[in-house]
């Protein structure tokens, strides 16, 4: 009953002695950048050039918008919208960053209920034994029987158990980005790479009508020649232009086939199960563009969000090893009942309990802990650089694609130009030549600039939707809007007011 009348006075003891402060650094989320703060060097038009082609529209910079959460929706594709819900089913990717979050919280879970709550352990033990005995004819051996309860519990009087929960669950906060930058990646690389797969289909159809047009231009140089009007070197010269036109198809085929695999992999298929084809003229470029602040965009893209999350683990870790170097209280308490039978076992008599508590102050350690902490401000110190250093990568990242945007309309532009001008050459100097006005050195130079300008034309379209697709990944993808989405980092990061000593 002694035992039992403690218990209270235990209680109170230890919930009173961990309501201290912590030791260590509270974290602080680092300051955002000014709204006013410009992705570029130079301002931005309002809108991209324009020009006289598919997918040519000009694009719209629309500064503070929102960014939707589904933005490949603005491709207006419905092969492209059913590939990307099915990838972000089936990757094997976006499973392993979900399994590797459900992870960390199982661990914050343990962590928790290891270090914040008392342990009590309950067991129950029969021996035999034997004693030495005299005189000799006494019976040195019985059994003994014991049943018990046991209590500890570590008194967080200078915050290690909270600084250690904290750092666990920064790491949960790290997971659940990683998740969203996983989720970012994936959508982004199946756009892209389904661009890439329209692109490499209409260089593969412009190059076949090329060779379809060669090898009609070469019957009318065979004719030419059967006649006398040309020489037999302008017959080689148009045949090898042609084996050399040919010999461009093999190349862009084993890319779309590489491209289609890709593509496949990424829905989380093997590469054998084939999927729908994308072409360029089924891809709508968005011609209205949210554009995030900057301020924002540090709370936006899940790779910041991430490296804020590993300085708060740092954080805390200093906390811990602050900790360390003060003394530790532990409280422990049993209460059981032993007997050497088991009839007697729960009678008053045989009832045992013990209550106590231990300090342990760390004296001499040659160093250890006081160089554990130091390390531990170190690796905040370069968490701290590497915060810095994703945040610049990342403006980089916008205003690299934001640039790309506006030069890349006014390539179109002037691919469009170059292709409309190269095709009204070469269509003049073929009637040219089969009237016998030119020579056929005009006509293999017009041909090859008026390949040249087709494919151009092709890359500067495709350019424009990949780097469209860049830049809603820049700018983070709209991931926070996604009513499906990790729960927003609130937990740690956002409570405190810290980093201060």
């Amino acid at each position: 009953m002694q035992f039992l009348k403690a218990i209270p006075l235990v209680a109170v003891t230890v919930f009173s002695l961990t309501g201290c402060a912590a030791v260590g650094p509270n974290f602080r989320s680092p300051a955002t950048p000014s709204p006013s703060l410009p992705y570029t060097e130079t301002a931005l038009p309002s809108a991209t050039a324009g020009a006289r082609v598919e997918g040519g529209a000009p694009q719209k910079f629309a500064f503070a918008r929102e960014l939707p959460a589904q933005w490949w929706n603005l491709f207006r594709s419905p092969e492209l919208d059913a590939l990307i819900k099915q990838g972000l089913t089936e990757s094997p990717t976006l499973a392993a960053a979900r399994a590797a979050l459900q992870s960390s919280r199982e661990n914050l879970r343990a962590t928790s209920g290891a270090l914040r709550y008392p342990a009590i352990d309950a067991g129950v033990e029969a021996s035999r034994q034997r004693d030495p005995v005299d005189p000799p004819g006494d019976k040195p051996e019985f059994s003994l029987y014991n049943a018990s309860v046991q209590v500890s519990y570590t008194l967080d009087l200078f915050g290690k158990v909270r600084r250690t929960i904290e750092a666990q669950q920064a790491l949960v906060d790290y997971q659940e980005l990683q998740y969203e930058a996983a989720y970012l990646t994936l959508t982004s690389n199946i756009v892209t790479t389904a661009v890439r797969e329209a692109s490499y289909r209409a260089q593969l159809a412009a190059t076949r009508e090329i060779v379809a047009a060669q090898e009609k231009q070469l019957a009318l140089v065979k004719r030419q020649f059967e006649l006398g009007v040309v020489a037999k070197s302008s017959v080689l010269s148009q045949e090898s232009e042609l084996a050399r036109t040919r010999a461009k198809i093999p190349p862009l085929e084993k890319q779309l086939s590489f491209t289609r695999h890709a593509l496949s992999v990424l829905a989380g298929r093997f590469p054998s199960d084939g999927g729908p084809e994308f072409n360029l003229d089924s891809l709508h470029l968005p011609e209205e563009l949210p554009v995030t602040l900057p301020s924002d965009l540090v709370r936006q893209r899940p790779d910041i969000r991430a490296s804020e999350a590993l300085l708060h683990e740092a954080s805390a870790q200093v906390g811990v090893a602050t900790a360390d170097l003060y003394p530790q209280i532990n409280l422990n308490a049993g209460f059981g009942f032993e007997a050497l039978a088991t009839g007697v076992l729960f009678n008053g008599h045989s009832a045992a309990w013990n209550i106590g508590a231990s300090l342990l102050q760390p004296v001499f350690r040659g160093g250890e802990l006081k160089a554990k902490k130091r390390a531990a401000v170190a690796a905040y110190e370069q968490a701290t650089e590497e915060y810095r250093s994703t945040v610049l990568q990342a403006f980089q990242n916008v205003a690299d694609v934001l640039r790309a945007l506006e030069t890349d309309a006014r390539t179109l532009n002037a691919q469009a130009e170059v292709a409309r001008v190269a095709k009204a050459n070469l269509e003049l100097i073929e009637r040219q030549f089969k009237i016998g006005k030119v020579g056929y050195l005009s006509l293999l130079i017009a041909q090859r600039d008026y390949q040249e300008a087709l494919i151009g034309l092709i890359e500067a379209r495709a350019d424009r939707y990949s780097d469209t697709a860049a830049l809603f990944q820049a700018l983070g993808g709209g991931w926070w809007n996604r009513p499906s989405a990790a729960p927003e980092v609130t937990s740690v990061a956002d409570r405190t007011n810290g980093p201060k000593s």
